[in-house]
């Protein structure tokens, strides 16, 4: 069901969402500094492609605190923000509210991703 499930997410906004994380990848690596947040972008965008039957683990210490400020700042509340409001849309209907809890998951996601581990 899951396969069925990210199908039809990445027709229906899984493209979109992962698209988002890579972009912001891209501009991370810009920077040498920038480049371990880059690639931890890039490993999430994975998950924002196909979402279904996976989750994730939060964790971390203090430097993943501070890579969690500095991203917040940055890029972690549009990301969030813009998310969120695509799982309210969502919601509307009973169909999509699966779809609605990927995006909430990816929401939080993206406002903490440093210390968190897809499983």
């Amino acid at each position: 069901m899951s396969i069925l499930g990210n199908i039809l997410w990445f027709i229906c906004g899984g493209l979109l969402s992962g698209l988002s994380w890579v972009l912001a990848g891209c501009l991370w690596c810009i920077s040498i500094i920038g480049i371990p947040i880059g690639l931890q972008c890039f490993k999430f965008a994975g998950l924002a492609f196909f979402p279904f039957g996976k989750e994730v683990v939060y964790g971390g210490g203090a430097v993943s605190l501070i890579a969690n400020i500095i991203w917040l700042i940055v890029s972690g509340i549009p990301m969030a923000v813009g998310n969120a409001v695509a799982g309210l849309i969502c919601c509307i209907t009973i169909i999509g509210i699966s779809f609605g809890k990927q995006f909430f998951k990816i929401a939080k996601l993206s406002l903490m991703p440093f210390g968190a581990e897809v499983i």
